[in-house]
C-alpha cells in the first residue's frame, strides 16, 4: 500500500492543515506504511528530500486567494502519480484540483474536507465546476467533524461518500518548559489567565473577546497569542477600551513555549464568528492540558461539537460579549463546575483527539478502499 498526500504546502512551513497532514504521513510511515508528499514549495525552485519518505516540493509561481500557483505541481504529479494506491488530497486546494483534473491518475482518491471555501465567493463561482468535478471522482470524502457536513451545501449531495475522523494530536509534543512556566506565574502574579490562540483575523472574533474584558474584574487578564492582518485594528480596539493593563497581543509564541501557556492559563477561550472556524485544534490542545474551553455556536461548524457544552466546557452564541464575560466569570467562580470541566475536558482529549486514534482511523479507511 502506497499512499500519496498532496497539501498546499508542508512543514517547516506551518499552518493548520500543514500541521495535520505531517502528523498523519509521520503516524502512517511509523507504521510502516510507506506514505509521501506533493505540496507547493513556500520558498523558490523544486526541491526534493527523502527523511525517510519522500517529499516533492514544486516551484510557485505566486499565491493568490490563498492559492499557490505551480505549474510544476502538475508536471510532478503526472511523473509520479503511478506509484501509488492512493491519492490522498487536502482541500481547500484549487491548484491540487487541477492537477488530478488534468494528470487523471488511476490511483483511488480521497479528499480531506478541511473547510469550505467561505470567504472568496465570487472565485468559488468560477473554481465551482472543477470542485465538482472531483467530488465525483472521490472514492471517499472525510470530513473532520460529523455536524459539518449538515452546514455545508457543497457536501450534502455526497453523503454515501463521507466519513468523519477527527483531528488528532500528540499531548506530548506540547511539553511544558518549567522555566518558562516559571517566568509567566511571576509575570502574571495574582492574575486569573484566559488564554487565547490564532490568526488575528476576520473570523477568529478576537474583537468580541478584548470588549469581553470591560465586564471582567481587574484580576482576570486575557492573553492572546498570534500574528496576522487585524493585529493594529485589534491593538486599537483595546486602546479604545483602556484595556492595556486586562488585555495582552502576545504575538508569535514559539512552540517550545505554547505548553507553558496552556500549562499557564485557567480557562481556555475561542471566540471565533464564521464557518471558517471548522474544527479549532486549539480547543483539543487545551483540551489535552485538562483546561475547560469557552467556544462559540457557529451554525454548520464543528466548534461546539469539538468542544460540547457542560461537558468540557461553556458553549455561548458569536458575537456575544456579555455572554462571554458571564461564562468567563462562571467559571472563575464555580470552583465545583470548573473542576467537572476540567476533568472533562481531559477525557474528551483521551476519547476523541489523540494523534493516535487519527492515524489508526486513515489507515483502515486506506484498507477499506482497497479492499473494495
Amino acid at each position: 500500500m502506497k499512499i500519496l498526500h498532496i497539501g498546499k504546502f508542508y512543514p517547516p512551513y506551518f499552518g493548520g492543515i500543514e500541521k495535520v497532514n505531517y502528523d498523519i504521513v509521520e503516524g502512517l510511515n511509523a507504521k510502516d506504511i510507506q506514505t509521501d508528499v506533493l505540496c507547493s514549495n513556500h520558498v523558490k525552485g523544486d526541491t526534493f528530500s527523502e527523511i525517510p519518505y519522500k517529499i516533492y516540493r514544486a516551484h510557485t509561481l505566486k499565491v493568490i486567494a490563498s492559492t499557490p500557483l505551480s505549474y510544476r505541481l502538475i508536471t510532478t504529479l503526472k511523473k509520479i502519480q503511478d506509484n501509488y494506491d492512493i491519492i490522498h488530497i487536502h482541500l481547500p486546494n484549487p491548484m491540487a484540483n487541477l492537477a488530478v483534473f488534468l494528470t487523471r491518475p488511476k490511483a483511488k482518491i480521497i479528499l480531506h474536507w478541511h473547510s469550505d471555501i467561505i470567504k472568496q465567493k465570487k472565485l468559488l463561482k468560477l473554481y465551482s465546476p472543477l470542485q465538482t468535478w472531483l467530488l465525483k471522482k472521490a472514492d471517499k470524502i472525510v470530513t473532520t467533524t460529523p455536524t459539518y457536513l449538515e452546514g455545508s451545501d457543497t457536501l450534502k449531495k455526497y453523503k454515501n461518500k463521507i466519513v468523519c475522523i477527527p483531528i488528532g494530536i500528540d499531548s506530548k509534543e506540547l511539553f511544558i518548559d518549567q522555566n518558562t512556566l516559571n517566568s509567566l506565574k511571576n509575570r502574571y502574579k495574582g492574575y486569573k489567565i484566559i488564554f487565547s490562540l490564532g490568526r488575528l483575523v476576520y473570523y477568529k472574533g478576537f474583537e468580541y473577546l478584548i470588549e469581553a474584558a470591560r465586564s471582567l474584574p481587574n484580576d482576570v487578564i486575557i492573553l492572546i497569542a498570534g500574528i496576522g492582518e487585524l493585529k493594529e485594528k485589534l491593538q486599537e480596539h483595546i486602546s479604545k477600551y483602556n484595556l492595556q493593563d486586562k488585555v495582552k497581543l502576545l504575538g508569535k509564541i514559539p512552540f517550545e513555549n505554547l505548553g507553558a501557556y496552556y500549562g499557564l492559563c485557567d480557562i481556555f477561550c475561542l471566540p471565533s464568528t464564521e464557518r471558517s472556524e471548522a474544527f479549532g485544534v486549539v480547543q483539543i490542545e487545551a483540551m489535552a492540558f485538562g483546561k475547560p474551553i469557552i467556544s462559540t455556536s457557529i451554525q454548520g461548524s464543528g466548534v461546539d461539537w469539538v468542544n460540547l457544552n457542560n461537558i468540557s466546557g461553556i458553549i455561548v452564541p458569536p458575537k456575544d460579549t456579555n455572554r462571554l464575560a458571564e461564562a468567563i466569570m462562571e467559571l472563575l467562580t464555580d470552583e465545583k463546575k470548573y473542576q467537572q470541566l476540567s476533568i472533562g475536558a481531559k477525557k474528551r482529549y483521551e476519547e476523541a483527539f489523540t494523534k493516535d486514534k487519527m492515524v489508526n482511523s486513515f489507515k483502515n479507511l486506506y484498507l477499506e478502499i482497497l479492499e473494495s
